[in-house]
């Protein structure tokens, strides 16, 4: 017996494609002339049933796609949007581009990280919270700028911060 863990399996966890996935991916590749245009729509599944985009969920993704699997882990890899590890039920995003961080938003990063005890890139251990920095989040005329999963929250404050994380506590 093979003592090597499955590739698919990320502690006890296991990232497999289901079949309602499979067939999903395959339907939205039908509606694209090239297969590198479906990656990107894709991926946004996978991380829509898993929270991040697991490599295991990658390399099943591009055999389905017949797309060469360092192509897919390019894209999922590029773009901020894709959470390449497990990231918190509440993954704060905190935009560092020039006119948020004009505006405070560094601050306002190590006021979060220093309210929930984590740092860039770690989950707390109640597994809650989550932080990441991004490049830009198009809301430049309301910065400083943050987006908790799909939520956009505005003309931050130290404040402003301290009630969304006790919300969402």
């Amino acid at each position: 017996m093979s003592t090597t863990p499955s590739p698919h399996v990320v502690g006890d966890k296991e990232y497999k494609l289901s079949q309602q996935l499979k067939d999903k991916i395959t339907d939205l590749s039908a509606q694209y002339p090239e297969k590198n245009s479906v990656i990107i729509p894709a991926l946004h599944l996978i991380q829509d049933e898993f929270g991040w985009v697991p490599p295991a969920a990658m390399r099943q993704m591009a055999q389905l796609l017949n797309i060469a699997s360092n192509t897919v882990f390019g894209v999922a890899s590029f773009y901020t949007m894709f959470n390449n590890k497990p990231v918190g039920r509440y993954h704060i995003q905190i935009c560092r581009n020039i006119a948020c961080s004009l505006n405070g938003s560094k601050e306002l990063l190590e006021h979060i990280m220093k309210k929930l005890g984590i740092q860039i890139g770690e989950v707390s251990n109640d597994g809650k919270f989550s932080v990441s920095t991004v490049e830009c989040l198009g809301a430049c005329g309301s910065a400083p700028v943050m987006m908790v999963n799909d939520v956009y929250y505005e003309n931050l404050t130290e404040k402003k911060v301290d009630q969304i994380i006790k919300s969402l506590e």
